[in-house]
């Protein structure tokens, strides 16, 4: 970031992703955190002494700071979001956005309204990202789509509980149909249809395949698992008649055009390269110049709710046997993902 910018941020929910936008705000000239809320006083205490900030509740966590960095469940994200908006506050939303399409529409709609309310796909800053975006934009409409996201499944949080919203297409899967809609625009996507698969020892699906229908006659193929037996392997691939672009992320990050390596920026001095290759720091640098300048995020809320529209229509297509429906989603806008995949 080429300049200094002078913000201040609360970080609503201090777990795992709590943790990782404050290390890539250390590395950001004059931006720190100064609260911290948690469902727990415990964790909040602890994140907060890392971060030499104030342990505060989630009701106060937006008093006196420039933005808000909600990561607490999802069920929680809209509520949060709003308030600190309410408060004043612009808020950078981890993703999924939310739960429900209503809550998706309350905070485009509050967006929409003069909010600052930016998506946290992290991975449409990451570097290797942006460059395939580059090579892929001037080749004119795709024939053929794949994006992937596997890895094993979690072993902490609550990402196999009912209560989180969804299974690892609502969660690790809104990562590959965010990158997937990116590579293929200016297409629009028209209908989509999805197989889940879940496991006998919890109530979510493990392993996610969907076809995504666009509007120029590609069909996107997206992969989302928690069954890959060793390190996680996130790529993708695009390609139109006469080129191909390819993006590897994990294990190791590489873009390719038609075969020859792309050359990527460097990580910075001193910067883990995770932080660097996989978008959270180019994100919350991007969070802060917006805040500086009052400027609309460039992935906003509607980002946030086009991903979830398409993951609750799948979540609805596996429900009735595979079967192609139509996008927009028509179907229920108050009910989570797992909820449509259960009892349609």
């Amino acid at each position: 970031m080429a300049e200094r910018t002078d913000v201040s941020l609360g970080l609503a929910g201090a777990g795992w992703m709590a943790s990782v936008h404050a290390a890539a705000a250390s590395h950001i000239p004059g931006l720190r955190v100064a609260r911290v809320a948690s469902r727990t006083s415990e964790r909040a205490t602890a994140t907060a002494r890392l971060c030499e900030a104030e342990a505060v509740a989630y009701a106060t966590v937006a008093d006196g700071v420039d933005g808000v960095i909600v990561s607490s469940p999802p069920a929680q994200h809209a509520e949060q979001a709003l308030a600190a908006a309410a408060a004043g506050a612009g808020v950078l939303v981890e993703k999924p956005l939310c739960t429900t399409l209503a809550d998706a529409d309350a905070l485009v709609e509050a967006a929409d309204q003069g909010a600052t309310i930016a998506y946290a796909e992290n991975l449409l800053h990451a570097p290797a990202v942006r460059t395939a975006l580059e090579h892929r934009r001037p080749l004119g409409p795709l024939r053929a789509l794949e994006v992937r996201a596997l890895q094993p499944r979690p072993s902490w949080g609550d990402f196999l509980s009912e209560a989180w919203g969804g299974g690892v297409l609502f969660d690790l899967g809104a990562h590959p149909v965010a990158v997937a809609l990116a590579l293929a625009e200016p297409a629009r996507p028209v209908e989509v249809r999805a197989w889940l698969e879940g496991a006998a020892d919890h109530p979510v699906d493990e392993h996610a395949r969907v076809e995504v229908a666009f509007d120029t006659g590609l069909v996107a193929h997206v992969t989302a698992s928690w069954r890959h037996p060793d390190a996680a392997l996130w790529d993708a691939q695009a390609a139109t008649d006469d080129a191909v672009v390819r993006i590897e992320l994990l294990p190791e990050v590489r873009v390719e055009r038609n075969g020859v390596v792309v050359p990527l920026p460097a990580t910075p001095a001193g910067v883990v390269p995770q932080l660097e290759e996989l978008g959270y720091l180019p994100q919350l640098e991007d969070f802060a110049l917006d805040l500086a300048r009052h400027r609309t995020p460039r992935f906003g809320a509607s980002l946030g709710r086009d991903v979830l529209d398409l993951t609750c229509a799948a979540y609805w297509s596996a429900h009735r046997g595979s079967a192609w429906v139509e996008l927009p989603f028509a179907g229920p806008r108050d009910r989570p993902p797992i909820s449509l995949w259960h009892h349609g």
